[in-house]
């Protein structure tokens, strides 16, 4: 009998050391720079601040994932937009979950 778990934890993710930098200039590189640009800094600024008082990754980490996931996504995106798909009858989450209450 073993003492070894039968399956592997899953690891925290953790990008590459220059995926900061590298996101930064497909962030340039995109048609949105003039409004992606100036909040992935703020974001960046705001999780480095984070870090230095509490001594984790987690917020960085957090701020490249969640940029590489816009980026990833922002094809789809425009497509659903340019598709001329009528959204105007959505329902805003905010009121929904007010109801609830």
């Amino acid at each position: 009998m073993s003492a070894q778990p039968d399956h592997a934890p899953v690891p925290p993710y953790a990008p590459a050391p220059g995926a900061p930098a590298e996101l930064l200039d497909q962030l340039r590189a995109d048609r949105r720079a003039g409004q992606w640009v100036p909040a992935f800094e703020r974001e960046w600024a705001a999780a480095l601040e984070e870090s230095r008082r509490s001594f984790s990754l987690a917020a960085l980490y957090e701020v490249v994932q969640v940029w590489q996931g816009r980026l990833a996504h922002a094809p789809a995106v425009d497509a659903f937009v340019a598709s001329g798909y009528d959204d105007s009858e959505f329902i805003d989450m905010e009121e929904l979950r007010g109801r609830r209450r």
